[in-house]
């Protein structure tokens, strides 16, 4: 992370206290902060339509027209999932319980702003959320290949049986019939049955879920 910069959508209706929060994230580390300032509720929900590779979200509590808590109950329902850390002027337990309960990731005291705490706390937000997200993702992924496990099993149950009796009448005819050309498609039917049967055992045995590309947009399941 150390060598990207952290992109920062600043909400903050105060001029002189924005360009200090510029300021103070630039003189921790020169250049890893790109900040984009917005006033208002309206500006924010307008650039967010277009532009939502922001890795955190900076965010008054007292914003005119809707306040911060308002705005990220909106952001919740839009479903945009970037990181929130208010910040606020005064120290309000309250406040601080709703804004946690809605998921808020942080919040700051405006003093603050002036120590290491504000840098640090953007970084620690960051670094919990991309944690957080992997963690979905490995779960999610789990699911779905249990998923695909239970529904394989039934699948194969169905294969195994009819597999066996032809890999059967394929000993047998072998062992009956002597004759070269019969003999030639003998190999093939064997062939084709075992290369089934391995594909089936793979299947049973499938522990990574893993797609390739098969046709556009279609994926399928690499079991190779």
């Amino acid at each position: 992370m150390d060598a990207e910069k952290i992109h920062v959508l600043l909400v903050e209706d105060n001029r002189d206290f924005a360009k200090l929060v510029q300021v103070y994230l630039q003189r921790f580390e020169k250049g890893k902060f790109e900040i984009l300032w917005k006033e208002n509720y309206d500006d924010t929900m307008k650039e967010l339509e277009v532009n939502r590779n922001f890795d955190i979200i900076l965010m008054d509590y007292f914003l005119p027209g809707k306040n911060g808590l308002e705005i990220t109950k909106e952001l919740l329902e839009r479903k945009y999932h970037i990181p929130i850390v208010f910040l606020t002027v005064n120290k309000d337990f309250e406040l601080a319980l709703d804004v946690m309960k809605l998921g808020v990731d942080d919040y700051l005291v405006k003093e603050e702003i002036s120590s290491p705490v504000l840098p640090k706390t953007v970084l620690s937000v960051i670094e919990k959320h991309r944690l957080r997200n992997q963690l979905m993702e490995v779960e999610v992924t789990e699911q779905r290949l249990q998923a695909i496990r239970e529904l394989l099993m039934g699948v194969v149950g169905e294969f195994e049986r009819p597999l066996a009796d032809m890999k059967a009448l394929g000993q047998e005819i072998r062992n009956n019939f002597t004759a070269e050309q019969h003999k030639n498609y003998i190999k093939i039917i064997q062939e084709n049955v075992d290369r089934v049967i391995d594909k089936l055992d793979k299947l049973k045995s499938l522990k990574v879920y893993k797609t390739v590309k098969y046709i556009k947009d279609i994926k399928m399941i690499d079991i190779s």
